[in-house]
């Protein structure tokens, strides 16, 4: 491809690597882009932000194409993940420490699979007090870093498909299919607690979003190579 390609606009699928943030992939490609082509300024922007602890498929949208951004951000996302079941922490996922344990003895298979049930359909959400939502001009995960409360209205969002896929105590692997604004986190810690237990999330993975799969999803240093090489 040519610079003028990524001008008008490509839309590329990466697979998100542990502990880098949307953006930083954002800015990786951005910077590669401009080096490989010479060219001082272009739009680079991703359709829907993955935590840093989550792993999976990122849309990057380059050029004109980062105008239909919201379009793809719009599109049913689908996941897979683990919950560990028996603690909860702040985050609700390995950010932060363990706070409280509770008792699993209870649990029984079925039930694991039952529980889903209450979370399929339209539901409503509260997203946990660490996220990028801002509140009064900031971000929410500020907030609970200065240790400060605050209180979160719930949404409403969607969940198309729950399935509990693998169950070895503590640990619970999941599948999600669901829409635009659902926490992940926030539904391991609401599972826990209807499962009169605690829960949080240890692995998320982003494997779709519409008709976009991470099996075709290329990593940065992938992308990179490759444009080396154009």
């Amino acid at each position: 491809m040519t610079a003028e390609d990524y001008k008008n606009g490509q839309v590329l699928l990466i697979d998100k690597p542990l502990e880098w943030t949307s953006f930083q992939v954002v800015n990786k490609l951005r910077w590669h882009i401009r080096k490989r082509f010479d060219i001082k300024k272009i739009k680079v922007g991703h359709a829907g932000t993955l935590d840093p602890l989550a792993t999976g498929l990122l849309i990057i949208c380059t050029g004109k194409q980062t105008k239909n951004i919201n379009e793809y951000q719009g599109q049913v996302k689908e996941y897979t993940g683990t919950f560990v079941i028996g603690a909860t922490t702040p985050s609700y996922d390995l950010e932060t420490k363990i706070n409280e344990t509770f008792p699993t003895e209870h649990l029984t298979e079925e039930l694991l699979h039952k529980t889903t049930e209450q979370f399929t359909g339209k539901i409503q959400q509260k997203p946990p007090i660490f996220s990028a939502i801002k509140k009064d001009g900031k971000r929410l995960y500020e907030l609970a870093r200065k240790g400060e409360t605050t209180e979160i209205k719930a949404r409403e969002v969607e969940i198309n498909e729950f399935e509990i896929t693998n169950i070895d105590l503590p640990n619970v692997e999941f599948r999600i299919v669901c829409s635009k604004g659902t926490y992940i986190r926030s539904i391991a810690n609401d599972y826990g607690e209807a499962l009169n237990s605690g829960a949080h999330l240890s692995v998320l993975r982003r494997t779709k979003i519409g008709d976009f799969l991470v099996d075709n999803a290329q990593s940065v240093d992938e992308f990179i190579n490759s444009l080396e090489m154009e």
